[in-house]
Parts: C-alpha cells; structure tokens; sequence
C-alpha cells in the first residue's frame, strides 16, 4: 500500500508560487510559531530563533519552485529551518565538538531522585541551559524524531559523534534536573 501525502495548503502554494503576497503572509502565519519553536530548541536563543525563521521563510519562498509535494510543506519547511539553525550553530561554533569515539559516555539507566519537582518549565530551563552541542543533538533526536545517520548528515559530524552527544547530553541534562535552579537562572521559555 502506497503512502499519500495530504496538502492542506496546496492552494496557498500554488498562489505563492503566483506572487500573491497575501499568500505568502497567511503561509507564513500557519507555519510560523511551530518553525519558531523547532529553531528555538535547536538554537536556544530567542533573536536567533527570530533570524533563523526569517531566513528560513525568505529561503522557501524563493525555492518554492522546488518543492515537489513529496512531504507536506511543513516537513519541507521544517528541513529548511533545521539546516538554518544548524548553520546559526556552525557559525557561532563556541564550543568544538569532538569527532573521536573516545568521547563516548555510557548511557545511563538508573534514576535518580532530583531535588525539585519536574515540570515542563523545569525541562525546558534545563534544556537551554546544555551546551550548544549537546542541545542540538539532544533536541534534533528527541523533539524533532530525527536518527543518528540524519543529524550526523545535518551537523556534519559522525554517527558516533551523534549518538556520543546524545549520552553526554542526557548525563548532563540529569545533573542540572538534579540541583534546584536558581531563579535569576531561569531561562526565557520559547513561544507557547
């Protein structure tokens, strides 16, 4: 059985594809807070975030030609916003992250007892506050659903540096949820 993909904006598409700016402002508006988010948690950094939309929306709207309708325009989109962000990410590189498996840390299993209640802020607080790396990984696996062989393809690293980041990312996570966070640390939280 073959999969089909359901364009709900397939209209709207093809009016932008037409020039029609209305078009490209109610596009924009039905994808823009979901992209918003996806840059934000790869990123970490609300004007960045910002940028990364803009540039994202500037770039599919100028390569809306090549859109073939294979994925949803969302899926589209979000692979755009992605590789945005990750570039944001390349260019600001502050930390080196190391392409060696020696850096690989044991996933581990036991739970711990952690100081405060979790909630969703809590998690998220903790999220921004991973290195860039260590974030990038943890929110492209996690969050966005992407494998090891895909983030090792978008971040330009190897599949072992991925899957290493991602233990790193986790064991540190633990050890921020597992201290009270100060308020004055607290990070904004992306847009709801």
């Amino acid at each position: 059985m073959e999969a089909t993909t359901i364009h709900l904006h397939a209209d709207l598409i093809a009016r932008c594809r037409g020039g029609d700016r209305e078009a490209h402002y109610q596009l924009y508006k039905a994808y823009a807070k979901a992209m918003y988010n996806v840059g934000y948690r790869i990123i970490g950094d609300r004007d960045e975030a910002d940028d990364v939309l803009q540039e994202a929306f500037i770039s599919a709207f100028r390569s809306l030609d090549h859109y073939r309708g294979e994925s949803t325009f969302g899926a589209w989109l979000k692979r755009i916003v992605v590789n945005k962000a990750i570039n944001a990410l390349h260019k600001r590189r502050h930390e080196a992250m190391p392409d060696d498996e020696r850096w690989d840390v044991p996933a581990e299993e036991a739970a711990e007892e952690y100081a405060d209640p979790l909630t969703v802020e809590r998690v998220k607080t903790a999220i921004h506050q991973l290195p860039d790396g260590y974030r990038s990984v943890l929110s492209l696996y996690l969050l966005e659903g992407y494998d090891h062989q895909e983030i090792a393809e978008i971040m330009q690293i190897s599949e072992s540096t991925s899957k290493s980041q991602l233990n790193r990312a986790k064991s540190k996570l633990k050890e921020i949820l597992a201290h009270p966070i100060p308020s004055t640390q607290s990070a904004k939280p992306p847009r709801s």
